[in-house]
């Protein structure tokens, strides 16, 4: 009897994991190929667009309440029957450019495109400046004077002298 009543309680438990946020999306109006069409928008936009809150989620696989209000107004747009670009246009607009994984190029985001590039130029240029620097340091032998060559010698003898006490 109590494992009857435990797979019941089972059951139960998985059937309310089973609906992510109370609302299904099913698009029904209209002919089976267009209701298709919107069915892989909708999953595609879900994808394609982050969730504001969680940084790292997408729309499809974020549980944030804001993630559900954007499902729901995704769905409208997409069941209204909007262009892909206009609802990102309309998400763009209402969130930032932070609700897209892959930002427009545009002057604001040309440091997030090109500055990594740039920095990896500009540490190669540096290695090899250092290099050229190292290199040329060890092939030039300075000459000495004869001046200088004769107190290199008194000290060099006064070393030797020093090591027999």
């Amino acid at each position: 009897m109590r494992s009857v009543l435990l797979v019941i309680v089972f059951l139960f438990s998985q059937m309310s994991l089973a609906i992510v946020d109370g609302h299904e999306y099913q698009f029904t109006e209209g002919d089976d190929q267009q209701n298709q069409t919107r069915a892989q928008l909708f999953q595609q936009l879900a994808e394609e667009l982050r969730c504001p809150k969680c940084q790292n989620q997408n729309l499809a696989d974020s549980n944030a309440m804001i993630a559900g209000d954007l499902r729901r107004e995704l769905y409208q747009q997409v069941k209204s029957g909007q262009e892909a670009q206009d609802i990102i246009d309309f998400m763009v607009n209402r969130y930032g450019e932070f609700v897209l994984y892959r930002p427009q190029m545009n002057a604001m985001t040309y440091v997030l495109w090109f500055g990594p590039v740039v920095l990896l130029l500009v540490a190669v240029m540096c290695l090899i400046l250092v290099i050229r620097k190292r290199k040329q340091g060890k092939d030039q032998v300075e000459e000495l004077t004869a001046e200088q060559q004769q107190r290199l010698n008194a000290l060099l003898g006064q070393d030797k002298g020093d090591d027999h006490v």
